[in-house]
């Protein structure tokens, strides 16, 4: 190799492990995609799913990524969970198939299919919902955005929080339509951590 090649190469280099990308694990304990629909015309009821796992890969240099997240529907949680002198509590009916049926399909999957950036950070994320058994796509938008050492433990970590809606009815999933609202609204705030 000439002087000036092996220069070029080695001038590239640290720009080539700069433009590597980087793996997160997310943290489950910071990491809880939640919903909204509409009951009865009252109210807007508000739930969200406890135990979540997955990874997300960020190359900052090209203005790529990917998020890959499962979500536990038994984890489901709206705050109704005594039956009291109830046949069922409302949590226990959303596990029922009637809705999650979570027997059968015990875990949802997101899982990109485009990230696009503005300026340094995600604004977009396009996906693919699997839910029931059925998968239809959800485009994420990025409310929020942080990438930083965390302040307790130093380790490199990335956060935010995302907004998007999907129509239950897409997924099967009809019981009390129109009583109970078909379009979801969803939040998923999220941590992951550096592998």
């Amino acid at each position: 190799m000439s002087k000036l090649g092996a220069a070029v190469v080695a001038a590239l280099l640290p720009f080539s492990a700069f433009a590597a990308p980087e793996s997160y694990t997310f943290d489950p304990y910071h990491t809880y995609p939640q919903f909204e629909v509409d009951h009865l015309g009252f109210s807007k009821m508000r739930g969200r799913f406890d135990r979540t796992t997955g990874k997300m890969v960020l190359d900052r240099a090209a203005r790529t990524g990917s998020i890959d997240l499962i979500v536990q529907t038994a984890s489901i949680s709206t705050g109704d969970n005594d039956k009291g002198s109830r046949p069922r509590a409302r949590d226990e009916h959303l596990r029922s198939p009637d809705f999650f049926n979570v027997a059968e399909f015990p875990t949802m999957t997101i899982k990109s299919t485009k990230v696009t950036f503005k300026g340094d950070n995600p604004d977009t994320i396009d996906t693919n919902v699997t839910l029931l058994g059925v998968t239809k796509p959800m485009s994420l938008h990025v409310d929020f955005w942080k990438c930083g050492p965390h302040p307790g433990n130093k380790r490199e970590m990335c956060g935010g929080n995302a907004t998007g809606t999907i129509k239950r009815t897409d997924f099967g999933m009809k019981f009390g339509v129109p009583g109970v609202g078909d379009e979801l609204k969803i939040w998923v705030e999220f941590e992951a951590f550096k592998d």
